[in-house]
């Protein structure tokens, strides 16, 4: 049993690494920004939808996600957003949303002293999917 829950993260990452991820830019009006954390995965069942991810830069904290082509390029709309959680709080008023928008930052956060955490969500089948990065303090 040991074995088999070692070597499925190691399927499901190579899986992912097979697809391939977001290559981030730079957040809007930040050059320097620079990634922090872990890349969190927004999920319908087993597929990936979207990379979201967090970067500091410019003295704030930032979100970003980013919709895979594999999703974008489906029939219909969808809609994107990333958001930085501060303190747990998903509310912080630093959310924005984007219609058919592949690439979508947050707006930059003054809480590089705090814990954060970016979040991001697609939506637009009748479903809402949403994942996150891991939290840094």
């Amino acid at each position: 049993m040991r074995k088999v829950m070692l070597i499925l993260p190691a399927v499901v990452l190579s899986a992912l690494a097979a697809v391939g991820t977001a290559q981030a830019e730079s957040a809007p009006g930040c050059a320097g920004t620079v990634q922090i954390g872990s890349t969190g995965y927004v999920m319908k069942g087993s597929t990936v939808l979207a990379s979201v991810k967090q970067f500091k830069g410019c003295g704030k904290n930032w979100a970003y996600t980013y919709v895979w082509d594999s999703h974008a390029s489906k029939p219909g709309s969808f809609f994107s957003s990333a958001t930085m959680v501060v303190n747990g709080d998903r509310d912080y008023g630093s959310n924005v949303n984007g219609t058919n928008k592949q690439n979508v930052w947050s707006k930059g956060t003054n809480t590089l002293t705090k814990c954060t955490r970016a979040y991001g969500e697609v939506w637009g089948d009748g479903g809402v999917y949403w994942g996150q990065t891991d939290e840094r303090c």
